[in-house]
């Protein structure tokens, strides 16, 4: 199978000498942590699919960090489509249907309250198999939070071994494993059981505004999910995720000189600030929800009455029931806080819904967790706040777990770091489940059976 052309030398080099790092102890944190024997063994031919990982353990290393010394904030065009260009001949190489799916231009609303449009990008899509037995969805991020200026734009080895850089864990060495996962699963005799369909999208880091239909139709098509954000340092797994929403507020109000035409005016950045106390308040009223004023755009010369301002904050919400009081609540504090010259306009709302830890969810986890035994890898899991393509995708039925990348840890700073040796280590992880998709012995369409089920037992 053809491999892609990074220059192996800076995996090598990278990679020699290093040593394992202790892992911490996230115990203390976790959720769910079953007992009991381990399930499944390793056979003949998982072993082959196994061999091939621990072949390509350099190469795995030295694309992926290829890929983060190609700067792709969102917002950066052009580098998101040079990164695009060197991910092709990966993809290519696993021998299905490649095409880049253009999305449609995404609405944000700028600081005098006007809606405009921006390009979101392309995903790149492969279709492997499309009328097999099986059919998961493999999805991830090309983006990353550092923007094209930003001053963290190489990746190097800290003293300890761990690589730092830019997208390295979220998660350009998450695509590197997911793809040297599924080139090393063709060798094994049942990979035509198991179809796939691959995606990878430019906007992950701001929302999945422009992919969200696209993550939505694979999500409906598929039985099981696999997504290649980082786990914890340890290899800890995230189980339910919080949903979250970000909202632009914008109020209008009516000018005047603050001196002669005081009470004439109508000021719309008191009436944000009023607004965004009271949506503060809401802190602490049901539990696990969250509000952040992050921002409220307007204001002028001190002795005008302002008659524009644009609020804008975050909600973060444990389930769908905390989704409705909070939209009753939005909407009854807006009502409170228009009128006589005031208006208010809502933009914006919940873009990734809860993904809760449902009882399928909690069986698949269970099986993974047999299948990294079988490795000598301990995994576990805990919650998060933090959001994700595993909320969109989970949000149309497909169970799957979505920090199945290298372990790796502070994403989204510059001290953004991955463990080297854990390259291989998700590679095969990944690897061996698909190897048990193929057989069997972790069923796919009973796990999608009965989490639609539970969905449909859940909603509100």
């Amino acid at each position: 199978m053809r491999r892609p052309h990074e220059p192996e030398e800076i995996g090598e080099a990278r990679s020699e000498g290093l040593k394992p790092q202790p892992r911490q102890c996230w115990r203390a944190h976790v959720t769910v942590q079953a007992k009991g024997e381990g399930r499944f063994t390793i056979t003949r031919e998982d072993r082959v699919v196994l061999e091939a990982v621990e072949e390509m353990g350099p190469s795995l290393i030295a694309r992926a960090v290829a890929w983060s010394e190609i700067n792709s904030g969102s917002n950066n065009l052009a580098g998101l489509r040079t990164v695009a260009e060197r991910l092709r001949p990966a993809l290519a190489a696993l021998g299905g249907k490649l095409e880049s799916l253009p999305l449609d231009d995404v609405t944000t609303i700028d600081a005098r309250g006007e809606t405009i449009t921006s390009p979101a990008g392309q995903c790149l899509h492969v279709q492997v198999r499309p009328d097999a037995p099986v059919q998961v969805a493999l999805t991830g991020h090309y983006d990353t939070v550092f923007p094209a200026d930003s001053a963290f734009q190489n990746v190097s080895q800290r003293p300890d071994s761990a690589l730092n850089g830019p997208g390295i864990a979220d998660m350009k060495g998450g695509i590197s494993v997911m793809l040297g996962a599924l080139e090393a699963f063709e060798r094994h005799p049942l990979a035509a059981n198991v179809g796939y369909q691959l995606l990878l999208s430019p906007d992950e880091e701001t929302g999945s505004l422009g992919s969200a239909p696209v993550l939505a139709a694979i999500g409906k098509q598929c039985h099981v999910g696999m997504t290649y954000e980082p786990a914890l340092s340890d290899g800890t797994l995230v189980s339910a995720r919080k949903g979250s929403g970000n909202y632009h507020i914008v109020v209008r109000g009516r000018t005047a000189h603050a001196g002669r035409e005081f009470a004439m005016g109508r000021n719309a950045l008191a009436t944000a600030a009023r607004l965004a106390a009271a949506l503060a308040d809401l802190n602490g009223q049901r539990d696990e929800l969250t509000v952040n004023i992050a921002c409220i755009d307007g204001g002028g010369p001190l002795n005008t009455v302002p008659d524009l301002a644009v609020l804008r904050f975050n909600v973060r919400l444990p389930d769908l029931a905390a989704e409705a009081w909070m939209r009753e609540k939005l909407s009854a504090l807006v009502s409170a806080h228009q009128g006589d010259g005031i208006s208010i306009t809502v933009h914006g709302g919940i873009s990734r819904p809860p993904k809760l830890f449902f009882p399928a969810q909690q069986n698949l986890f269970e099986d993974i967790r047999h299948v990294g035994a079988l490795l000598d890898q301990s995994i576990e899991w805990r919650p998060s706040g933090g959001v994700c393509e595993g909320n969109n995708l989970l949000a149309q039925g497909l169970p799957g777990a979505d920090t199945l990348g290298v372990r790796g840890g502070d994403i989204h700073s510059d001290q953004e770091f991955a463990w080297p040796e854990s390259f291989i280590e998700r590679a095969s992880l990944s690897a061996l489940i698909l190897c048990k998709l193929a057989s069997g012995e972790i069923d796919a369409i009973a796990l999608r059976t009965q989490l639609e089920r539970e969905m449909h037992a859940a909603r509100p």
